[in-house]
């Protein structure tokens, strides 16, 4: 993750990051607002960005409205950077219900915090919620970079007309806000692609968001010690995780033609499924 440019533009990523490395050797302060810093694979990308930002001699600033230091990655507590939490009285749901409205509230006043408590910092990243992008911007000196994991309202139910009522206003002002920030970033091609067909209105307009893939610290993993096929899914057990597709789709591969998968015997293959509640 390099330097932001004043003149960057979502309509055109590919000059935004070229102006990005070329302007990398210059530090910079930078905040990232999380709505929880938990250990889901969201906090996961945000917390080994902090790090990677930090090693490279950036001054990074999370801000959160949930840091339970029980329960979180260990580098939130290292003090590598540092964490602030604001909001944490504020509820996460209502008997169980408004959960993105609770989320949006919590990540809204983290963001008053950051504006009115805090310096200017020269970039921002919001991510999950897009609510706080306009807010972010009132300081014309910030650039504001938004972090789209995958479009919310792909994620919330929609089965009932109260849902769909409940939902209407918060998938518009998803799409809205989202467009606001100076750049906006998604985890794969897929997920670019699910943009744009979600979010119609920006595609017309021309904004596409650029893929920053989530960071892998390889050297943490030995060589291999066996070069049987092993397929490896790391998630939360919740429905919306889809779980049931990796099940489905190792019980197509033994019905793939031979030369499919070059060098690997089928019969060896396993699935892993890793996770909890």
């Amino acid at each position: 993750m390099g330097c932001l440019d004043p003149g960057m533009d979502n309509r055109k990523p590919e000059a935004a990051a070229t102006k990005m490395e070329k302007k990398g050797g210059s530090k910079l302060n930078i905040a990232i607002i999380h709505p929880d810093l938990g250990i889901g694979g969201a906090e996961r990308l945000i917390v080994d960005a902090a790090v990677e930002l930090a090693s490279n001699g950036h001054n990074v600033h999370i801000f959160t409205a949930h840091h339970d230091k029980t329960r979180c990655f260990e580098e939130t507590l290292a003090g590598t950077f540092p964490v602030t939490v604001y909001g944490a009285f504020l509820p996460r749901h209502i008997f169980y219900h408004l959960h993105a409205v609770c989320a949006y509230l919590r990540c809204i006043f983290v963001a008053l915090c950051l504006l009115f408590m805090w310096p200017s910092f020269d970039v921002v990243l919001a991510d999950q919620v897009s609510v706080v992008v306009p807010l972010l911007k009132l300081k014309k000196s910030m650039k504001v970079v938004f972090y789209c994991h995958f479009p919310d309202l792909l994620l919330a139910q929609h089965t009932t007309a109260i849902r769909r009522i409940y939902r209407k206003p918060l998938d518009f002002v998803e799409e809205i806000t989202t467009g606001m920030a100076d750049m906006i970033l998604v985890n794969s091609q897929f997920t670019a692609s699910t943009f744009a067909k979600t979010f119609k209105h920006l595609d017309a307009q021309g904004i596409r968001p650029a893929v920053l893939y989530p960071a892998v610290s390889v050297d943490q993993f030995d060589k291999p010690k066996t070069f049987k096929l092993n397929f490896l899914s790391i998630n939360r057990f919740e429905r919306k995780k889809n779980i049931d597709l990796a099940i489905s789709a190792f019980a197509l591969l033994h019905n793939l033609e031979d030369n499919v998968l070059h060098g690997h015997n089928l019969d060896d293959a396993s699935l892993t499924i890793a996770g909890k509640f």
